[in-house]
């Protein structure tokens, strides 16, 4: 199967019911009484004309995923890497209709090169009070990306995901607030650390399709706070 094939079928999976959530995400907890709606657009493609730095024969070899880096001076996760999206507003017709929009406004894409595959269950962030649905999408005709708000975004960026499974760049990211110690699967890629929800997210999607190599889970790396 292609990439693109795993991951529709994946989606044909979770929305028959037939597919369980990673271990992973039971660490997301949703609680629909307090939190808002929000959405994310995972977006894979073909890799661009940018070859990933992983020379290890890893699969897929040819498929980035679009991402970006929140501004550092945000008072919600800042400087933290993250997909494209946000909170679902009245006037948006579905979350996948809010996930699209988020991404134009954030990265400048053309939507009507993005195909949607469909949608994951939604996920618990808990300290934004969100509940999140990913939409999973595939970019039929990639256009040009970009940061629009330098008040929102520090940059926006595709990565390889032959360089997002690679053992070298993964590592489990640990973070101390008020005497506890918070862990959750990391990348280190395009010069940042993936982690927190979008590293969750990241690492239990690849465990479902079955796309994760093994990797030393007990490499840490502290996260440095802004």
């Amino acid at each position: 199967m292609t990439a693109l094939e795993e991951l529709s079928a994946l989606v044909t999976r979770f929305e028959a019911g037939e597919q369980q959530h990673s271990a992973l995400w039971e660490r997301l907890p949703v609680i629909p009484e307090t939190n808002r709606p929000a959405a994310v657009l995972m977006l894979f493609g073909v890799l661009d004309d940018v070859p990933a730095e992983s020379g290890r024969p890893i699969a897929p070899a040819d498929l980035d995923v679009l991402l970006l880096e929140r501004a550092h001076t945000l008072d919600d996760h800042p400087g933290q890497v993250a997909f494209p999206g946000g909170m679902v507003d009245p006037e948006d017709e579905s979350v996948v209709a809010a996930a699209l929009r988020e991404a134009v406004e954030e990265t400048g894409l053309d939507a009507s090169g993005v195909r949607v595959l469909g949608t994951i269950p939604e996920l618990g962030l808990i300290r934004s009070n969100f509940r999140v649905t990913p939409v999973l999408g595939w970019w039929d005709a990639p256009s040009p990306v970009r940061v629009v708000d330098y008040a929102e975004s520090a940059q926006v960026f595709r990565v390889p995901v032959r360089d997002l499974l690679d053992p070298v760049n993964r590592v489990t990211a640990t973070i101390s607030r008020f005497g506890r110690t918070y862990t959750s699967p990391g990348f280190t890629v395009n010069g940042v650390l993936v982690w927190g929800f979008t590293g969750m997210v990241l690492s239990g999607l690849f465990d479902e399709l079955g796309w994760t190599v093994p990797w030393d889970t007990e490499k840490l790396r502290d996260v440095d706070l802004l």
